[in-house]
């Protein structure tokens, strides 16, 4: 009798191991059968919350905590290769200004109408890009990230999707500036469906979103893939290539019913900030709901919310945690589990989330 519940211990202790596991284990297939009724986790910047965002280090951190989707925002190259950055600018992700063989290559570009300074992916080839090294983008955020500066290259979009299908997770690649990009002859979307079909995953069962602040070139990408492309809507502003056109539509007639139905007609879902959820009061506090997500299923449109961060400073005032006196308040931890119940409450498909582990333990606690 001790032996045979010795087995059945181990038995159930390997099952219980191997559900853990499975998330980081499973294969793409398996990935291609997500339970739609189940919100998808997508690893935001990688778990940018704990390692420096747009790194293998990263990507690989959000696989280990349960990311279903890792994301990969997208630019190029002066070699026209599409590499890992949240923006062209790479001084505040890199050790750029360390290096005084690129000192002259610092100037001051318009992007998307605003000034910025600095150097940019594009003045450079992937070679000279591999000589520098990725640090943390908001350190006084994430002092504990500086630990991993120096460590990392910037990644290449084919690392990046090698990387999923090794670990049997999906991509969810943003296109940055496409507008921009495309001015200067460096488009974006045919190196990303280049790139795609290179390792096989251009079918209509891929585990593979596109999305882009943008509208025109997801109505350019629609008739060239059977891939889902997803709207993403910023809480303010518009745009910028119906800017360029002198549209005067913002982000906020988009999440219309009106703009809900047009947006269905070339995507498959929107990105929406929290804010076009749950709007904010001018005290920080957590208004009434919107019907967004409903009038977005109506139309057919997935809805996926962007971004979830887990310091204070990041979170509504509902959901901060601490003695607000602390210096360290802002970069505490809150009751981020709390905003994502309240998120997947509301009828959400998927968050993106700079700590992917606490959004798939809360996911899978609230979905089991």
């Amino acid at each position: 009798m001790k032996k045979m519940l010795t087995v059945l211990t181990t038995a159930l202790t390997a099952g219980a191991a191997f559900a853990v596991l499975a998330p980081q284990n499973a294969t793409a297939g398996d990935r291609d059968r997500h339970d739609d009724r189940v919100p998808l986790v997508i690893g935001h910047r990688g778990a940018s919350a704990i390692r420096p965002e747009h790194t293998l280090l990263s990507y690989e951190a959000a696989i280990k905590l349960g990311a279903d989707y890792i994301e990969p925002d997208l630019v190029s190259t002066k070699d026209h290769v599409l590499v890992a950055r949240h923006e062209n600018e790479i001084g505040g992700t890199t050790d750029v200004e360390n290096h005084p063989e690129f000192a002259s290559r610092k100037t001051t570009k318009t992007i998307d109408g605003v000034a910025v300074t600095g150097w940019f992916t594009e003045d450079f080839t992937l070679a000279e890009l591999r000589t520098l090294r990725a640090k943390e983008r908001i350190p006084d955020l994430r002092p504990d990230n500086t630990a991993f500066n120096g460590l990392a290259q910037i990644p290449t979009f084919d690392e990046v999707i090698e990387l999923a299908q090794k670990k049997g997770v999906g991509v969810y690649p943003e296109t940055k500036h496409p507008t921009y990009f495309d001015s200067i002859g460096l488009s974006l979307e045919e190196p990303l469906l280049a790139a795609l079909k290179r390792h096989n995953w251009d079918g209509s069962r891929a585990p593979v979103f596109i999305q882009s602040f943008e509208t025109t070139n997801l109505k350019q990408l629609r008739p060239l893939t059977r891939l889902p492309l997803i709207q993403l809507v910023n809480g303010t502003g518009a745009p910028y290539d119906l800017v360029v056109a002198g549209d005067k539509r913002t982000y906020a007639d988009l999440v219309t019913p009106d703009g809900l139905r047009d947006v269905a007609r070339y995507a498959d879902g929107v990105g929406v900030a929290t804010s076009w959820i749950v709007p904010v009061g001018p005290d920080g506090k957590l208004l009434q709901p919107t019907s967004v997500i409903k009038d977005a299923h109506r139309r057919g449109l997935k809805v996926h919310t962007w971004t979830i961060r887990p310091e204070n400073s990041q979170l509504p005032v509902d959901y901060r945690l601490g003695n607000p006196a602390s210096p360290t308040y802002p970069r505490a931890t809150g009751d981020v589990m709390g905003w994502l119940e309240r998120l997947f409450g509301l009828g959400v498909d998927g968050v993106f989330s700079d700590d992917p582990g606490i959004a798939r333990a809360t996911r899978d606690r609230l979905f089991s």
